[in-house]
């Protein structure tokens, strides 16, 4: 069996506080995009897991301890599962970029395992070993209330993003342990925002509160990012999630093209794709 483990990308992201148990309740809305890892996945008559990386971004991935590794020894704990499993993953996704691909990778493993028929007490569990964002995988796009309740978009909105990764690696954890400002929450109400027009206006008039931490850390990702903004038939540039990667909105396929033959030209070394919502 071979799974499309689909990354995400956040378009806004506010902080409203910090919880007792250190984690941070956030606001955001969010959408899938069909950039993707490949896991081949089948069930092995071994006694242990035989987990391999591959792809781009492999070198990157912690070989005992990631996603993969911690899900499958919870699901043996919790007796979810008694077989061993032979996984390859291609790393298409970049790593500490933002973009969710370890949980994203947990996720799509436990809906071929469960088939999204799974508790809502188990579900908990595993989310608070994965991490928070893992819910996020088991929608299209949508806006996230807060860390446990997902408003659903009833009618999707089709976007395309130009990427880039500088090369560099964000630490969630740093960067948010960096945070000293929040900001209140927001009611978020779709049927107002019924047109692409006012969906834009909408991402415009919001922001990811954590892309000034990352820029001050990193300069050449406030620079990057002021590039991409300027090119014609881009609405906004922003890092997704706590970064690193990059990321144009443009208005159609064909500015997002040219937009990245330019950008990729001025900066060779880094690594560039176009990507649209799923």
């Amino acid at each position: 069996m071979v799974l499309k483990s689909y990354s995400k990308i956040n378009l806004s992201l506010s902080i409203n506080s910090k919880t007792r148990s250190g984690l941070h309740e956030i606001q955001s809305y969010f959408c899938l995009i069909n950039l993707s890892d490949k896991i081949r996945i089948r069930k092995i008559d071994k006694k242990k897991d035989q987990i391999f990386f591959n792809g781009f971004f492999a070198k990157h991935v912690k070989k005992t301890d990631n996603s993969i590794v911690n899900l499958l020894k919870l699901l043996r704990k919790l007796k979810l599962i008694l077989s061993f499993y032979s996984i390859t993953v291609t790393k298409n996704i970049p790593v500490f970029g933002g973009l969710g691909g370890g949980t994203s990778n947990a996720a799509y493993i436990l809906k071929y395992f469960f088939k999204k028929k799974i508790s809502k007490n188990m579900f908990h569990k595993i989310e608070n070993l994965i991490g928070s964002d893992l819910r996020l995988f088991f929608y299209r796009q949508g806006f996230l209330e807060n860390l446990k309740t997902i408003k659903l978009v009833k009618k999707k909105k089709k976007l395309i993003f130009l990427l880039s990764h500088p090369n560099i690696n964000c630490s969630t954890r740093k960067i948010y342990s960096m945070v000293k400002k929040y900001s209140p929450k927001k009611k978020f109400t779709f049927n107002k925002i019924n047109s692409k027009k006012k969906f834009i206006n909408y991402i415009l008039n919001n922001k990811n509160e954590l892309q000034p931490i990352v820029e001050k850390k990193h300069p050449i990702i406030k620079k990057l990012l002021t590039d991409i903004s300027l090119e014609s038939g881009c609405y906004l540039s922003r890092v997704s999630g706590s970064g690193s990667v990059c990321y144009g909105l443009f208005n159609n396929e064909r500015a997002a093209k040219k937009a990245l033959n330019k950008i990729k030209s001025r900066y060779p070394k880094f690594w560039f794709t176009l990507a649209k919502t799923v």
